[in-house]
């Protein structure tokens, strides 16, 4: 079986064509589009306009042919074509919709108008009807058709095209020409028998109101496709797009713009929008990002601020600190510059107050010192001790005798990330003050060992020895070492030793400071003794009891004397 061969389908050549244009068309620019709808609408235009030339000239060959005799007839058809010519112009004002237009279409009018109404006085004086009331009755009904159709033209030009066709567009202008048309019959049936000329230019007026009537139809088709154009290519786009506009205006910059794709003049000004809505959507971020950075910004400078102030009062404090210190202060980096040092060092160096600067070294304050005689040794070797010590980061301690006779603790103490402080302090009245009290206290030690009374001191809380001298040896028959430390329990029975303890209880909780007693205890190696003891309650400034001294007279020996005496 032969295989049947593919044939695809093909449309008619009349919808081809028609597909053809249809795509033609589509690919118009708008401005294209609108050109070639008035380019057909002004040849409509002319050809009207041709047609209504024509037709005077049949109207004029047949007042030639008729001459004189036949006036009237002249006279009905120019008063017809006239009528047909002024609705025509109408028309014109009725379709345009441009002002130029509209006023060259209703000036045709009002000539038209003027033309009738002459013809109308030319035919007034030549006259000649079987029935006279019949042509004043049409000359009135002209002359309200004339005025009429001026209102319109007036309305046309100085309101609107549409109030214009407002006017028009009535019963009584629709009464008003079947009148006419009545009236014209009229005269033409009385007519019919003066001539064959006067059915011929009939035939030929009717064939030419076909022609305007086709011409203007047209011209209707031609205006309504231009709205349609208009109002699908551009009215409505134009709507859709400002719809957008409103939006991106609105702060809605989320939204898609319609007829971009188009290539004409819509779709350009599509694009010009949507670039705008990008652009006012990035300026829409910059704004809110420029919000954020100034608000962080602002918090940032509050904090810094803050941070400033907090930083100045601290300055203000260590500062104050510093110079209200009572040892000197001066800080230096790992290379030896002289980053800080408060009041009482330079006071204690005699330094001037602006002596100390941004580039000053530790050789510069040494030297102002040697200078002044307030260093004595080697400035090379004494800088680079210190800045090994520096560099090892160990702390140091020394003491320094000045030339004028002041003693210096110097104290060195190494900081993080490099650098030294140094505090120096005057100890010289301190030193003096303590060898006084060294030399008072060996004095002191030396009188308490060699009076013959034995005396002891216990602490004040723990009721231990802490102080005995020979005598109190003597006494109890125990070296010093092994007293100090020791409790009356650690040395005494413990009948005497819970004695011993109420009786130093009861001391410490009164008011006295001191009190004498006579006891008769065991000593711890040196027997049965007999003794007069005065204990004394030392207390501090606050009046609190911290010691607790005893001194011990022994009165066995005059005991046994007496006795013996006895």
């Amino acid at each position: 079986m032969a295989a049947i061969p593919y044939t695809e389908a093909r449309d008619p050549a009349g919808i081809r064509i028609w597909k053809s244009c249809s795509r033609v068309v589509a690919n118009l620019r708008i401005s294209e589009k609108i050109s070639g709808i008035v380019g057909l609408l002004v040849l409509v235009t002319t050809l009207l306009m041709v047609m209504s030339i024509q037709t005077v000239r049949l109207q004029t060959e047949y007042r030639r042919a008729l001459a004189s005799s036949a006036t009237t007839a002249i006279n009905i058809g120019r008063v017809n074509a006239l009528i047909y010519a002024i609705v025509m112009e109408s028309r014109g004002v009725y379709m345009s919709t441009e002002p130029g237009k509209v006023k060259r279409y209703a000036d045709e009018l009002l000539r038209r108008n003027r033309e009738l109404a002459g013809v109308i006085a030319e035919w007034e004086k030549t006259a000649d009807f079987s029935d006279e009331a019949q042509f004043p009755a049409f000359q009135q009904r002209i002359l309200q058709f004339i005025d009429f159709r001026s209102e319109l033209a007036r309305r046309a030009t100085e309101i609107s095209p549409a109030a214009g066709r407002a006017w028009g567009d009535n019963d009584a202008n629709r009464s008003l020409r079947t009148a006419l048309n009545d009236d014209i019959e009229a005269f033409a049936m009385q007519l019919d028998g003066r001539a064959l000329l006067v059915a011929e230019l009939a035939d030929r007026s009717k064939m030419a109101s076909w022609y305007l009537a086709l011409l203007g139809l047209c011209g209707l088709l031609l205006t309504a496709l231009n709205v349609v154009v208009v109002r699908r290519s551009v009215i409505a786009p134009l709507a859709d797009i400002a719809q957008a506009t409103d939006s991106i205006a609105a702060g809605n910059t989320d939204i898609a713009i319609p007829h971009v794709m188009q290539s004409d003049e819509i779709g350009h000004l599509a694009r010009a929008v949507r670039n705008f809505r990008d652009a006012t959507d990035r300026n829409r971020k910059l704004e809110q990002r420029e919000t954020e950075v100034s608000r962080q910004r602002d918090s940032a400078l509050g904090q810094r601020d803050r941070l400033n102030d907090k930083y100045l009062e601290t300055k203000w404090q260590l500062g104050a600190a510093l110079n209200n210190m009572a040892q000197g202060l001066v800080m230096i980096d790992a290379r030896g510059k002289v980053l800080m040092t408060n009041g009482r060092y330079r006071t204690m160096y005699q330094l001037p107050p602006h002596f100390i600067g941004p580039d000053t070294t530790l050789r510069d304050l040494l030297e102002y010192r040697a200078e002044n005689g307030l260093f004595v040794g080697d400035i090379d070797k004494f800088v680079a001790a210190i800045l090994e010590r520096v560099a090892q980061g160990k702390p140091f301690v020394t003491e320094i005798a000045l030339p004028d006779g002041r003693l210096i603790r110097i104290s060195e103490q190494p900081m993080d990330g490099g650098g030294w402080v140094s505090t120096h302090e005057d100890f010289t009245e301190q030193r003096r003050a303590g060898r006084i009290l060294e030399r008072t206290e060996r004095f002191l030690v030396t009188v308490l060992e060699n009076v013959p009374v034995a005396i002891v001191a216990k602490d004040a809380r723990t009721l231990r020895y802490t102080f005995v001298n020979k005598a109190a040896e003597k006494f109890l028959g125990l070296p010093r070492v092994q007293i100090i430390g020791k409790s009356v329990r650690d040395l005494f029975p413990a009948e005497t030793a819970d004695r011993i303890e109420r009786q130093d209880s009861e001391l410490l909780a009164g008011n006295q400071d001191s009190e004498v007693v006579i006891r008769t205890f065991t000593t711890p190696n040196n027997g049965m003794r007999k003794a007069v003891v005065r204990r004394i309650r030392i207390a501090d400034q606050a009046g609190e009891s911290h010691m607790l001294l005893n001194m011990i007279e022994d009165m066995t020996d005059q005991a046994n004397i007496a006795d013996v005496a006895a």
